[in-house]
């Protein structure tokens, strides 16, 4: 690793040798990506972004909940301090924890963190019940998982109060597909206090931003 760590340095101080020094002055991301803690979705990687193009905090299945304090403490700085302009729930299918979560066997510690994708299935139960293929049903159950923590950070103070103060910012839900490594967007995107929209593509400034919205 730390020799992936110099070939990297190397080659991206080849290709631009001013980056690093910009990269110790600060970070302007406007991008917030809550993802899943798996080693097959980084968020960087998957999306082509270079370092310093997005503020990053994953988990097991990006699972948000108001009495998580890390998250909430990542969210807070991310839009109060960095003033993103976009939060991204990405979750991916295949997930590990959304497939305990729909066994049932348990885990130890972790089930406790499982029980809020449980409760995400007991909403959709009708849904997702009516699914007779598993793996459907599983492919199924990351999506809604996706949505719900979409709604979720939607309701935060932090966000609600953003908001209220006119920003621009909006909350988007992604899943990644590790077959092929492409990104679908769930259409569930909301801006503003009971608001929900599309892409808004002329608000995007930077080439990092660019590139991941396009």
């Amino acid at each position: 690793m730390i020799t992936g760590n110099l070939n990297w340095a190397q080659a991206t101080s080849k290709e631009d040798p001013d980056f690093f020094n910009q990269l110790a002055k600060s970070q302007q991301p406007e991008v917030l990506w809550i993802g899943c803690a798996d080693s097959r979705a980084p968020a960087n990687v998957i999306t082509g972004i270079k370092a310093g193009g997005i503020f990053e905090h994953r988990f097991v299945a990006n699972v948000c909940v108001n009495s998580d304090l890390n998250m909430l403490s990542v969210l807070d700085y991310a839009v109060r301090v960095l003033k993103v302009r976009h939060v991204i729930v990405a979750g991916h299918h295949g997930c590990g924890g959304v497939t305990a979560a729909l066994s049932n066997r348990r885990f130890g510690m972790i089930d406790n963190w499982l029980r809020h994708i449980k409760d995400v299935y007991r909403i959709y139960s009708q849904e997702l019940d009516q699914i007779a293929d598993e793996q459907d049903r599983l492919r199924r159950l990351v999506e809604l998982n996706v949505v719900e923590q979409v709604n979720n950070v939607s309701r935060t103070a932090i966000v609600e109060n953003a908001w209220k103060a006119g920003a621009d910012l909006q909350i988007h839900g992604w899943v990644m597909e590790l077959s092929t490594g492409l990104i679908k967007d769930l259409g569930v995107t909301k801006q503003g206090i009971g608001g929900r929209s599309g892409w808004n593509l002329s608000a995007i400034r930077t080439e990092n931003s660019e590139r991941l919205f396009s």
